[in-house]
């Protein structure tokens, strides 16, 4: 049987690189052979057990790649195509997808509603750090990459991209609208991006790291704010002569931040988000006005299916969108423990790495 090198999770600690079986291909699959991917902070999550996943699983859910075989009932593809898929692969028949939530998938369950269905690479199927990668439902999820986009270009839509773009989305922002993002690691700095896009006109990002500061800048945003030389709640304020924003992002999942979003809204603001809590959420209530500030709280898991990616793949074609700087590192497949390493310390200046076979 044909092998392939694959990053597999192993047990807590330790995701490396070892060879398995090329997957087979049923009638609505795909096999896509991987020509670049990326390292996600939930791959860390899941390498340091704070998520669980089964031993033996193949990690990585952004693939960037070429079709190598199709399916025997998989339409409207052909074998040599450039093609992504997201994140989340949604069947597109299950009662999430029909109630127009795609990314919940396949979450329901006779014992009841289990969240996060529709992430299904690198989580409960075999994902894509590695040379092939079988997508299911392949004519729901494969969106073809345009002529003149490099895989780089389009690296950030399967995941960080469309989440960060989300963020923005869920908090229906209107054209000129004050918005404020928290924390500009690489989904906050798509948030800031795609704030802009939505009509923002000033965009207030929260970030101690230089390079990190700097990149908001470029990403779009007007102000930036150090929260280790100022309170970014009394900073924001400031900036909005006391009104606050319209809309709060928040991109990082933790306590003190969520609370500084929530503190931040005008009345009727709406925050969004986007982070990844670890323990239970307390609402100040002087921050939530005691329930009575008609603020709205949205969470989002990142969309996907082959429609969303089209429609990011036109964003960056137009150059309206330009994700490229946020990739700062290199790898092979080869030195992929090497790139774990490197992203999950979060050493220099590291924002994305990009493996290639």
């Amino acid at each position: 049987m044909p092998r392939m090198k694959a990053a597999i999770f192993v047990e807590p600690g330790r995701i490396v690189l070892d060879e398995k079986p090329i997957p087979d291909v049923g009638p609505l699959d795909a096999l896509i052979r991987i020509t670049t991917t990326t390292i996600c902070g939930t791959d860390v999550h899941i390498l340091k057990g704070e998520y669980p996943v089964a031993r033996g699983l193949t990690i990585g859910h952004e693939p960037v790649g070429v079709i190598e075989k199709l399916g025997s009932a998989v339409q409207g593809y052909r074998e040599g195509q450039r093609v992504i898929a997201g994140a989340i692969t949604p069947s597109g028949h299950s009662a999430a997808c029909l109630c127009g939530c795609h990314s919940q998938d396949g979450a329901g369950t006779k014992h009841g509603w289990k969240p996060l269905g529709g992430w299904r690479f690198g989580n409960t199927i075999d994902g894509c750090q590695a040379e092939y990668v079988l997508v299911p439902d392949a004519m729901a999820n494969l969106a073809s990459v345009p002529d003149g986009l490099t895989d780089e270009q389009v690296l950030m839509c399967p995941d960080i991209m469309s989440t960060g773009f989300s963020g923005a989305e869920s908090g229906r922002i209107r054209i000129g609208d004050t918005v404020a993002v928290f924390a500009q690691g690489p989904i906050g700095l798509c948030a800031t991006a795609g704030a802009r896009l939505m009509g923002a006109t000033s965009i207030i990002a929260v970030e101690s790291v230089p390079a990190r500061m700097e990149m908001a800048r470029r990403m779009g945003a007007d102000h930036v704010v150090d929260f280790t030389n100022a309170d970014p709640v009394a900073e924001i304020m400031r900036f909005t002569d006391g009104r606050g924003v319209d809309v709060s992002i928040e991109a990082l999942g933790r306590q003190e931040t969520f609370e500084a979003a929530l503190r931040v809204l005008r009345p009727g603001g709406t925050l969004s988000s986007l982070g990844v809590y670890s323990g239970d959420l307390r609402i100040p209530l002087d921050g939530f006005l005691a329930g009575l500030g008609d603020h709205t709280i949205r969470t989002t898991l990142c969309p996907g299916g082959k429609e969303r990616m089209r429609r990011l793949m036109g964003a960056i074609a137009s150059g309206r969108v330009d994700t490229r700087p946020l990739v700062t590192h290199r790898f092979k497949l080869d030195q992929i423990e090497e790139a774990y390493d490197l992203f999950g310390h979060q050493r220099d200046g590291v924002l994305k790495v990009a493996i290639t076979p």
